[in-house]
């Protein structure tokens, strides 16, 4: 069960394409905590009958909704690579509704703390103030390029020019309360992780004064 608070204690969990985000938070939700994560909520809102549907119709046309309803990705991006100002109508559309089921699911979380997993957290600004740790992923560059070319078959120039519009290694590392190191093997991926959660417990359980 949660400390008895008012609000859940939540721990900011991010870092670069590439650097593992994704691996360390389900190894935090083994452990026990709630995984609240953004990008799942975007591919929900943007599903077929997604609740953002609707907008990004209305705001894009036809030509960016897939056959079974759903987001066409490859279209949207190209569409946003032709002119950025369609990436800021995206996020003014998509960012309100994922803060608020985000908010919600934070909400009702019975887990002992929350792992609030946000790509974007250093960038975004707004979220750093819903998060009492901020907890950053890292590897060096080189490992983050290759990760993602493997997995995506992007060519090297277009992962670096992701990472590029990303905040730098050396920004989200300042901003860090805590930093997961991902260049190795996943045993000392998972030892860094049990740590971490033992102190988040323990600071969950101060903040809730139990």
């Amino acid at each position: 069960m949660r400390p008895m608070s008012d609000q859940p204690f939540i721990v900011g969990l991010t870092g670069g394409i590439g650097s593992g985000k994704s691996a360390a938070a389900d190894l935090f939700g083994e452990l026990g905590a709630a995984l609240v994560d953004t990008d799942r909520i975007a591919h929900m809102l943007t599903a077929p009958d997604g609740a953002a549907m609707a907008d990004i119709r209305a705001a894009f046309g036809a030509g960016v909704v897939a056959e079974d309803g759903s987001l066409n990705r490859p279209a949207m991006r190209a569409l946003a690579f032709e002119d950025p100002a369609v990436r800021k109508r995206l996020e003014a559309i998509l960012h309100p509704m994922i803060r608020s089921e985000s908010d919600r699911q934070c909400r009702v979380a019975t887990a002992p703390y929350v792992v609030l997993v946000v790509p974007l957290l250093v960038e975004s600004g707004t979220y750093r103030g819903r998060v009492r740790r901020l907890c950053v992923v890292d590897c060096p560059e080189e490992i983050q390029v290759a990760r993602v070319m493997q997995r995506s078959g992007l060519e090297e120039s277009q992962v670096r020019a992701i990472m590029a519009a990303q905040a730098s290694r050396a920004v989200r590392l300042a901003a860090a309360d805590d930093v997961v190191d991902n260049g190795g093997p996943l045993e000392d991926l998972q030892e860094q992780v049990a740590a971490l959660h033992q102190t988040y417990l323990a600071l969950a359980a101060r903040a809730g004064g139990v």
